[in-house]
């Protein structure tokens, strides 16, 4: 079952509603969007983290160099010194240039400078006020504070005599204008990468916009909106009944009316969406397997339905099935007259075929001069066709019956099968509604049967058939045997089990289920046993009280 409609991407699209942004757009904005503004969070942290890592190593670095030059027994020796900044100054300046600090002061324990970038500051107070620690309780840290050069990331450690006392402090300094190029020189790649990825996220927005627009068959979600509410409305306001299923066999979607075919077999407060077919519906074959069938009797709850299903393809893929349920009864009436059509134009084929053949055979012998044996040919014909019709008025009182009789009757002389009326049958009942149903119903499927038994013969054997019935006592009592092979021992439990059938080809096994259903509906009963033909003698009761 495939969707034209919807494969016409631009054709016919049942809902035109003007946008400013189609779906397309809407999803490419939409990833778009978040894709950068996810990167962007990213990336500040990535900043910041970058930019905080890059400050702990820098002051790392300036506390190491700190201490190394702190620890230098030349420095500490110096400050024994008359004057501690010649020799001070000639020792930290070199090693500043060589390790790219900005600074390196040195100070005695009044924050005097020894040491310094330019010389013309030596001599004078540190400025900044964090030396504290350093002198007072011995410790090295870094900070970062606003010396004479500017705010810097500083590491600082005391200078210790022989006893282990501060005599001084070392303070090791980078810029932070300068750490600050360091970080904007790293996060130029971090912030390249960041762009080159949400390129990438938008192209990959693009093909997924471009997938999910083409999997909706190019329609907007209002088309598609007002296409679910109109086929919700018109799959809901049907008499028929649909039911759906995907390929597992589970249900995904069932109408009122076939909802209220199953109320008999399920809660009516009871969903059955997402339930196995097989435990909704047992021994219907319903979807066993999904494929077309069209026009099958089943027995669905209360109801005889019409039953039709095709396959759901998504190209050469099945992806579920498709079943619509009649009701029987509502199509009943017009079946029944073009039933009565069809059984008064076989009668009458089978009449006139019958007829030709005896006009065949008086005209010949009136070809031969046989007058006497012509009158006494159609005499004798006259005699039997009166009796068979006398036997039908006199015996069976409801018209229906008897014309089901006559046209069985003329359908088995057409298929050369003998077909018998036992002369003790009578039938004065006359029935209308279910009973009628199930009474003409049944003779008609178990007459049926019997032809088709009977045609398993081999051409020369005689084919026979049987049938009695009687209203005598308190039940219209009906048999039909015949001398065909009979029904082997194994298939009696499931003769009258919907679907099962012993006869080849499709759309079988329905027949005797059905029978059995109608008469268990009037509290009746069919049995089957052999024949005394041979073959296969099916016994149907149905109790003349009650209805």
């Amino acid at each position: 079952m495939r969707h034209p409609s919807i494969q016409q991407k631009n054709k016919n699209k049942p809902y035109q509603k003007r946008v400013t942004f189609n779906l397309k757009m809407k999803l490419i904005a939409a990833i778009s969007i978040l894709i950068i503004g996810i990167f962007i969070i990213f990336s500040l942290f990535l900043h910041h983290f970058v930019s905080g890592m890059i400050e702990d190593q820098v002051g790392k670095r300036a506390l190491g160099l700190a201490k190394t030059v702190a620890d230098m027994p030349e420095i500490q020796n110096a400050f024994e010194l008359d004057d501690p900044a010649v020799v001070i100054q000639q020792l930290v300046e070199p090693i500043r240039k060589e390790t790219g600090a900005e600074f390196i002061v040195v100070g005695n324990r009044e924050g005097i400078r020894y040491s310094h970038p330019y010389t013309d500051r030596i001599g004078k107070k540190m400025v900044g006020g964090d030396n504290e620690p350093a002198l007072k309780e011995g410790k090295s840290y870094v900070t970062k504070n606003v010396g004479s050069l500017g705010l810097s990331i500083r590491g600082k450690t005391p200078v210790l005599d022989q006893n282990g006392h501060p005599i001084g402090v070392v303070s090791v300094g980078f810029l932070n204008e300068h750490v600050r190029e360091i970080v904007t020189n790293q996060s130029k790649l971090i912030w390249v990468t960041m762009v080159l990825i949400i390129c990438l996220g938008i192209f990959g927005a693009v093909l997924i916009a471009h997938f999910l627009k083409k999997r909706l068959s190019n329609m907007e979600p209002e088309e598609i909106s007002y296409l679910l509410q109109q086929k919700e409305a018109i799959l809901q306001s049907t008499q028929e009944g649909f039911i759906s299923v995907d390929a597992a066999g589970n249900i995904t979607m069932i109408n009122h009316a076939a909802q209220d075919m199953l109320n008999s077999l399920q809660d009516k407060q009871q969903s059955v969406i997402g339930m196995p077919i097989k435990e909704v519906l047992p021994h219907t074959n319903l979807f066993a397997p999904i494929k077309t069938m069209t026009n099958r009797e089943m027995i669905v709850g209360d109801n005889i339905v019409i039953v039709s299903q095709v396959p759901i393809m998504d190209g050469d893929e099945m992806i579920g099935g498709v079943a619509t349920l009649r009701k029987k009864q509502e199509m009943e009436a017009i079946t029944n007259e073009l039933k009565q059509v069809r059984q008064y134009a076989n009668a009458q084929r089978a009449q006139t075929h019958e007829f030709s053949n005896k006009l065949s055979i008086v005209l010949g012998l009136l070809q031969l001069r046989q007058y006497e044996e012509a009158i006494s040919f159609i005499k004798q014909e006259q005699d039997i066709r009166h009796a068979w019709t006398q036997f039908l008025l006199n015996n069976v009182r409801d018209p229906f019956v008897s014309g089901l009789l006559q046209a069985k009757m003329n359908e088995a002389k057409e298929l050369d099968v003998n077909m018998t009326v036992l002369p003790e049958s009578q039938l004065q009942t006359v029935w209308t509604g279910k009973k009628q149903r199930a009474l003409l119903t049944g003779i008609g499927n178990l007459l049926d049967n019997a032809m088709e038994a009977v045609k398993q013969l081999p051409t020369e054997a005689e084919k026979k058939l049987e049938i009695y019935f009687t209203d005598m006592g308190d039940d219209v009592l009906v048999e039909v045997g015949d001398n065909g092979p009979g029904i082997e021992e194994e298939n009696l439990p499931f003769i009258f089990r919907q679907g099962f059938s012993t006869k080849r080809g499709e759309h079988r096994g329905t027949g005797l289920a059905l029978v059995q259903y109608l008469l268990h509906a009037v509290g009746g009963e069919i049995t089957v046993e052999q024949s005394d033909l041979g073959g296969a003698c099916f016994i149907m009761t149905i109790p003349k009280e009650g209805e």
